[in-house]
């Protein structure tokens, strides 16, 4: 799972103007997994994107890589204060 985690956080610190405050935090359940994306306040819109459509597929590239694996996987955007 730390290469998925490893994707996702390249991919998130190559959106967004401010690449150190980006961070990856993984819940690992019994068949799911949650990955919460951090970022500094003024990224929160480009990780989202136009009517979501970043966040959507950073969503598809997770589902896609969590079917591989046999596992659920969801992502969840967060806002550092």
């Amino acid at each position: 799972m730390e290469q998925i985690k490893n994707l996702i956080l390249v991919i998130a610190r190559a959106l967004v103007d401010d690449p150190d405050q980006v961070r990856v935090n993984v819940v690992e359940g019994a068949s799911a997994l949650i990955f919460e994306i951090s970022v500094a306040k003024n990224d929160v819109g480009k990780i989202i994107g136009k009517q979501g459509r970043t966040a959507n597929s950073l969503r598809l590239i997770l589902t896609a890589v969590g079917t591989k694996f046999g596992k659920r996987c969801t992502l969840e955007i967060m806002e550092q204060v």
